[in-house]
């Protein structure tokens, strides 16, 4: 089934500038990325802004990143949407490219039933041999994909490998793990859960906090896969600040927001998603300052912008 795909797993931001996706800066971030030890590359999921780009953008956006990857971490692919036949042609555009693997989300807006999410992955599953990693964000979607629906799932379709869980409901991992058996590769979509999902045989997480903070965020997964439990618990809390602030506004905004001091990226984001609050863009340039991402003064995207 190709590579296993474990450790800090980074959902990249889609960049834009003057409107349109921002090839060059989107190329460099991925080069940071893998120079800073991330483990793979996620593109296209919620910290992508998927549902503001079209079909054509988005495998655009993929193609990209696999050529531009060349093969040295895994490329895990955002093909998810609340339409089916959209999901099931953008992840056979993802196999045709060579991504490694396709995060799918379970469909927003539609509110399946469990039998409905059943039958949509399985469909999926059986049209192609690329990977799949389950995406459950209750959060966003409105439905949760169950555990018992999961293993029912993976018992049906080998190529269906693994669930990203955006879950608040902590009990919900122990359950997959329960249901589907120790060997399912779990990750974690919470920022602040990512370190206790790994304590529970977790196999890493794709969390947008490895935008800005790729070597922390990595060097995470690397001190427990060592058996530093105690280095890495330390690490955990001192990412916390950074991990909450992340999240004052809509993902991707604040990340965008301080990459953007970061001169990663011009301060740009798709309605009807906005960027913070001019509140909020001192609170986090304070917080990118703490952690010497920013030097003082420093103005986003180099236009001024406080």
């Amino acid at each position: 089934m190709g590579k296993e795909i474990r450790g800090s797993i980074v959902p990249l931001v889609t960049p834009f500038r003057y409107g349109a996706f921002d090839e060059a800066a989107f190329k460099e971030l991925i080069e940071w990325q893998i120079d800073s030890g991330s483990h793979g590359i996620s593109i296209t999921g919620s910290t992508g802004e998927p549902s503001s780009l079209t079909r054509e953008e988005r495998e655009h956006v993929i193609e990209t990143t696999v050529k531009t990857v060349r093969g040295r971490v895994p490329v895990v692919a955002g093909t998810g949407t609340n339409n089916f036949d959209e999901t099931l042609q953008l992840t056979q555009f993802a196999e045709k490219v060579g991504a490694d693997a396709s995060l799918m989300m379970v469909p927003y807006y539609n509110r399946p039933s469990q039998q409905g999410l059943y039958e949509h992955f399985s469909a999926v599953a059986e049209r192609v041999s690329l990977p799949i990693i389950i995406y459950n964000i209750p959060g966003r979607t409105a439905v949760n994909l169950e555990p018992d629906t999961a293993a029912r799932i993976l018992r049906e379709r080998s190529n269906v490998i693994g669930v990203k869980e955006a879950n608040k409901d902590f009990e919900q991992v122990t359950k997959l793990f329960d249901r589907c058996g120790r060997d399912l590769l779990v990750y974690s979509g919470i920022e602040a859960l990512c370190f206790p999902l790994l304590a529970l045989g977790g196999a890493g997480y794709i969390s947008a906090t490895g935008n800005v903070m790729p070597r922390q965020s990595a060097e995470l997964y690397n001190l427990t896969a060592a058996g530093k439990w105690l280095e890495a618990r330390d690490l955990h809390h001192e990412m916390y600040a950074m991990n909450e602030a992340l999240f004052w506004e809509t993902n991707p905004g604040p990340v965008k927001y301080v990459l953007s001091l970061m001169g990663k990226i011009q301060p740009e984001i798709r309605l009807p998603l906005v960027l913070p609050s001019d509140e909020n863009k001192r609170k986090l340039r304070a917080v990118a300052e703490r952690y010497g991402l920013v030097p003082a003064g420093v103005a986003a995207g180099g236009n001024g912008d406080a």
